[in-house]
């Protein structure tokens, strides 16, 4: 099953599903959840949602500037993980950047976060790791 991947607006979606999913890092790594910059943030993302029978499952948020497009959150509903809809993401974030003549695809994740399984095979290698995050990229054929 191919989720559509379609422009959004739903911000209250997309930070419960954030927060959500992340609650478990943060709690973790003493870390706490900002409304404030999630809403300073919103306001510069290109913003999707991936739905599957008219039903949000997932949300994606990008950005880019002229060296990179930038995967700022990929968070899919724990009941549609490893279904791949976070790869689905990638491939959409792809062809975005295709689209831009930009070559380039950068994200950020929590060491501890197995989506780091995910994103070594859609192709993406640790540039560095600073903290407790993977700082990775790969490249745009």
């Amino acid at each position: 099953m191919t989720p559509l991947i379609q422009p959004t607006s739903d911000k209250a979606f997309a930070e419960r599903l954030i927060r959500q999913n992340m609650s478990g890092y943060h709690e973790q790594l003493g870390m706490h959840w900002d409304s404030a910059l999630f809403e300073r943030e919103w306001r510069t993302f290109e913003t999707y949602q991936l739905i599957i029978n008219t039903c949000p499952v997932g949300v994606l948020c990008l950005d880019h500037d002229t060296q990179a497009f930038y995967i700022r959150e990929l968070q899919i509903e724990p009941a549609w993980q490893r279904q791949g809809f976070g790869a689905a993401a990638i491939r959409y974030t792809i062809d975005r950047a295709r689209q831009t003549s930009i070559d380039t695809l950068r994200l950020r994740v929590f060491c501890i976060n197995p989506a780091m399984e995910l994103y070594q095979r859609m192709g993406f290698y640790v540039l560095k790791t600073e903290g407790h995050t993977h700082y990775m990229e790969r490249r745009v054929l």
